[in-house]
């Protein structure tokens, strides 16, 4: 098991060190993720984050993702929902936010692996991003162009009492996410590959329905043309299941 995490990771990072070049940042995420239960087979997903600019000065992302679960069994749920993420853009010297709108489905898998809980998430985006121009020394936003995108996320609790429940205690979390571009891709960065998102975090479950962690993640994003950047996070998240 040690091993196959282990060549997972490099795997993973290979990209990191091949181009020694990719713009560096450090930044924060403060992340909420719920779960509300509203029926036997339905709940409600709610996913609300904040994230800040290089060095922690401003805010840079605004993300609020709400969705309907279908409970297909205990081991399976399916979702649908809307996503609104608003981001500050900057062309030249002038700054601003500018919204991109998305509509997605998933399906999460969660199975367990001895005394690891393991989850796989396929998740499917249809993206709409602003484009933007300087109106009287402001950003504006001026119409849309339209992108596809597939995310396959794989998290995996390890918690630190051998025992059958995991119910409260401490944990690690390991978990990475690869983004792939779906046609369209001249809307983005024009490549097939958008981003990879490797992360490691402890964690503390005071109850069986809640979880808080914190954690660092590696997010290599592959830009226009030869531009690359590597992103250091610090996230905070809180994980609510009711």
């Amino acid at each position: 098991m040690i091993r196959s995490i282990l060549t997972a990771l490099i795997i993973v990072c290979s990209p990191f060190f091949i181009n020694l070049h990719a713009q560096a940042q450090f930044t924060g995420w403060l992340a909420s993720f719920n779960t509300i239960k509203t029926g036997k087979n339905t709940s409600l997903h709610t996913d609300i984050q904040l994230r800040t600019t290089n060095q922690w000065q401003q805010t840079q992302t605004i993300l609020l993702r709400p969705g309907i679960n279908f409970h297909l069994n205990k081991r399976i749920i399916a979702t649908a929902g809307y996503a609104f993420i608003n981001n500050k853009r900057i062309m030249g010297n002038v700054a601003g936010f500018a919204p991109e709108h998305r509509i997605w489905e998933q399906l999460l898998f969660n199975h367990k692996l001895k005394t690891i809980f393991v989850s796989h998430r396929f998740r499917i985006e249809q993206r709409f991003l602003s484009k933007v121009i300087i109106v009287n020394n402001e950003l504006e936003t001026n119409g849309s162009v339209y992108a596809n995108r597939f995310r396959y996320f794989n998290r995996n609790i390890f918690p630190f009492k051998k025992e059958k429940a995991f119910s409260t205690g401490m944990f690690a979390a390991l978990q990475n996410e690869i983004f792939i571009n779906i046609g369209n891709t001249a809307n983005v960065n024009g490549e097939i590959f958008d981003q990879n998102r490797l992360y490691l975090a402890i964690g503390y479950r005071p109850h069986p329905k809640a979880d808080i962690e914190i954690g660092y993640m590696n997010q290599y994003v592959n830009g226009k043309g030869n531009l690359f950047t590597n992103n250091h996070i610090l996230q905070l998240a809180g994980y609510l299941r009711l």
